[in-house]
């Protein structure tokens, strides 16, 4: 099994609706996302999956929500922003644009450069 990783960065902001601290209120953060995926097969060229495709695809599943208010960008206009919902429906979405082959192993979300939350299925 291979694994390969790639990582990117988008500016948001969110407030956690029904939350009893500070982060109700509006704040923003430099969200932090790498993706983790898998396969056995080598490609004629030795490769498992392209960098250069997974990277145009976690930026094309990332590019809504950058510079955006999150709470107002589908699906967290109805699901709450949290990081954990995030990881989920990132992981959803680039689930659906890898290949045949190629699994989702991880998607890890990170707030802060110390705070991370990673969804697996």
């Amino acid at each position: 099994m291979y694994e390969l990783s790639v990582k990117s960065h988008f500016d948001a902001a969110h407030s956690l609706r029904g939350y009893d601290g500070e982060c109700c209120e509006l704040h923003g953060h430099t969200w932090d996302v790498e993706v983790t995926v898998a396969g056995n097969t080598l490609d004629e060229v030795g490769i498992v999956y392209d960098f250069k495709d997974l990277k145009a695809g976690l930026a094309d599943v990332l590019a809504p929500y950058d510079h955006a208010h999150l709470n107002e960008v589908a699906p967290f206009d109805e699901m709450n922003a949290t990081a954990e919902n995030l990881a989920r429906v990132i992981y959803e979405s680039m689930a659906q644009r890898v290949p045949d082959g190629i699994d989702v192993v991880e998607v890890a979300v990170w707030e802060s450069p110390i705070a991370r939350i990673a969804y697996r299925p």
